[in-house]
């Protein structure tokens, strides 16, 4: 009997929480949160979204500079439940990393990547419509409120049909190219389908949370999720991050002209402008 009276009086705690919580977040004059505001990740996940221990990285010459950092799994289950078919590809990729991760070629990160890229986005907002924008490569993405279709073409930030569930962003996203998730190489498939939910806990702090469905890759659909926390320095913005020219040795090394002899099979190693 005793338990259960205590049960009752966390639960009624708990709700009240949750109501005192509801009424303090700033809203719009619809009465929809605000989410408006420039917010970042915390954590390692854009390493790995699964759990990791510290290790080398890509780059050996680089030092502890790059190195992974240890981290914990943001996956609700532990683990990505990769089909045995799909195993092999991530495993490939990993060993490619330092060359073929998007990232690394200044490609526009995707969903859901680009909420938890070392880097900070921008929600603006109205009571109708919401965008997104991103430092890293300067993606954008609109958020479509009402008008839904189905995405008309394949992207890298995919399409974005948005309702709001409550006091809850959620947002479906298709369309997507195919793409990597993290450093590790965990990946999908242009079949990928994301469902992603935003909500305000503080006007601080936004629960981030997206379940990733690919049957092309995975046995079921799985989630994620995070904290992602407001910037609140002063003059906070964002700053230009176009990185095209940062990749051009990674994706365009093969057309230097060492490289054009070299494979036609002449060496020319001895030549001299002289």
């Amino acid at each position: 009997m005793l338990n259960k009276s205590l049960t009752t009086c966390c639960l009624v705690f708990i709700a009240s929480l949750l109501q005192a919580q509801s009424a303090d977040i700033p809203r719009l004059a619809g009465g929809t949160p605000d989410i408006s505001g420039i917010w970042q990740s915390m954590n390692n996940a854009n390493w790995n979204l699964e759990a990791q221990v510290a290790e080398q990285g890509p780059l050996e010459s680089l030092g502890a500079i790059g190195a992974v950092p240890s981290g914990q799994s943001v996956v609700h289950s532990g683990k990505i439940p990769y089909k045995a078919s799909s195993l092999d590809q991530r495993i490939q990729n990993f060993a490619n990393r330092r060359t073929q991760d998007p990232e690394a070629k200044c490609f526009m990160p995707g969903i859901p990547r680009a909420a938890y890229m070392p880097q900070p986005f921008q929600i603006f907002q109205t009571d109708t419509d919401i965008m997104m924008v991103y430092q890293f490569a300067g993606a954008v993405r609109t958020v479509y409120m009402s008008n839904h279709i189905n995405a008309p073409l394949d992207s890298w930030m995919g399409w974005s049909n948005g309702r709001w569930e409550e006091d809850t962003l959620v947002i479906e996203v298709s369309g997507l190219n195919p793409n990597w998730l993290d450093r590790t190489g965990n990946f999908y498939t242009s079949a990928a389908k994301i469902t992603e939910r935003y909500t305000l806990l503080t006007p601080y702090h936004l629960n981030y949370e997206a379940t990733v469905e690919d049957p092309d890759v995975y046995e079921e659909p799985w989630t994620i999720s995070m904290p992602l926390y407001k910037r609140v320095e002063e003059n906070a913005r964002l700053f230009e991050f176009k990185c095209a020219e940062f990749a051009e040795e990674i994706m365009y090394s093969y057309l230097s002209r060492e490289n054009y002899f070299r494979n036609l099979g002449i060496d020319i190693s001895g030549d001299s402008d002289d």
